[in-house]
């Protein structure tokens, strides 16, 4: 008795027919394909197989756009979305510094710019994830989209992690200690803009991976965007190098480097101290190179935003904010 073919086996043999006989997915096929994957009409070989079959070939922004789509109509959006300014994207966690982004976007908040931060914690160990530190500042997670949409009308910020975002998701990206890679939802993540903010700012890792998220923002129709090589994969300006920042516009696309800040690096620190964070808010503490990195990822939020028409311009804004901010908004380390 013969037994018929999986409706998803198609799409396998679409990317694993060999060097001359496979090719990537159409913008439809790959929504097509995460459509069954967050509906739980694949098997695990299934899932395994297209995961590490696109990490060997890569994506392109036709699949990260396909995707995307996919897992935003799977999501449990509120009947009223929140209006949202930044959506932020947090999926790398920190090893070599602190998350000093933290702190650039409770700066943005604290002057009216409401800030969703959506990531994943815990995927790869030894790094230090921004869920994890949320507690220090006084701030609570939220553990559903509803949540979220409250706390950003509340304080323009909100922070969900990917559990709770998408479990379904969650649990794709939890599978690297088992794949031992990571899969493209690692990337499609980044740009899921749930509340459709109209700012979508995401951040590389490997500067291959620029014009893809890019290219990807223009296909999703975010009308502006900023990719950065942040440090450690965050959205963070290292204040000791060149960070190239790729935009979006409408449909104009352009690359604008920012300078290092400083002539000499500085040394990494022997471990991080999440408590630092504190500190260095409330004046307890100075950290020249954690200031810098905090009102320079402000300053390419600031002017990706439109709130400044120079880097220079952006910067000072961002410094006076600092200057200004309310110390007490974040509660003395216990």
């Amino acid at each position: 008795m013969a037994v018929s073919e999986h409706p998803f086996a198609q799409y396998v043999r679409i990317l694993g027919k060999g060097r001359n006989g496979s090719r990537s997915f159409s913008h439809q096929e790959a929504r097509d394909v995460m459509r069954m994957i967050m509906a739980d009409e694949v098997t695990p070989e299934q899932l395994g197989a297209v995961l590490m079959l696109m990490r060997v070939k890569e994506e392109t922004p036709e699949e990260v756009a396909g995707f995307a789509e996919a897992i935003k109509d799977s999501l449990d959006l509120p009947k009223d979305l929140p209006d949202v300014m930044v959506d932020w994207s947090s999926y790398a966690g920190k090893r070599r510094h602190l998350p000093w982004y933290l702190l650039s976007a409770l700066l943005l908040a604290e002057n009216g710019i409401s800030i969703f931060i959506h990531g994943a914690s815990g995927h790869t160990a030894g790094r230090l994830y921004t869920k994890d530190v949320l507690g220090l500042l006084g701030l609570s997670q939220a553990t559903s989209l509803q949540t979220a949409a409250s706390q950003l009308r509340d304080n323009n910020f909100s922070y969900i992690d990917l559990e709770h975002l998408s479990p379904r998701l969650h649990h794709i990206i939890e599978l690297r200690p088992l794949l031992g890679l990571r899969s493209p939802v690692h990337t499609v993540a980044r740009l899921l803009n749930p509340f459709s903010a109209s700012h979508v700012i995401t951040s590389i890792h490997h500067p291959g991976y620029h014009p893809i998220h890019q290219q990807a923002s223009r296909l999703l129709g975010h009308q502006h965007a900023a990719v950065v090589k942040g440090e450690g994969g965050e959205i963070e300006r290292n204040p000791d190098m060149a960070c190239l920042v790729k935009t979006l516009h409408g449909d104009v696309m352009t690359d604008e480097e920012w300078p290092a800040m400083f002539k000499r690096r500085h040394v990494k620190p022997k471990s991080l101290e999440p408590s630092e964070l504190v500190a260095v808010w409330r004046g307890e503490q100075d950290n020249e190179y954690g200031v810098a990195a905090i009102t320079g990822t402000a300053a390419i939020i600031l002017k990706t935003l439109g709130r400044a028409n120079t880097m220079e311009e952006a910067e000072k804004i961002a410094t006076n904010m600092w200057q200004a901010r309310s110390r007490e908004k974040v509660p003395a380390a216990a």
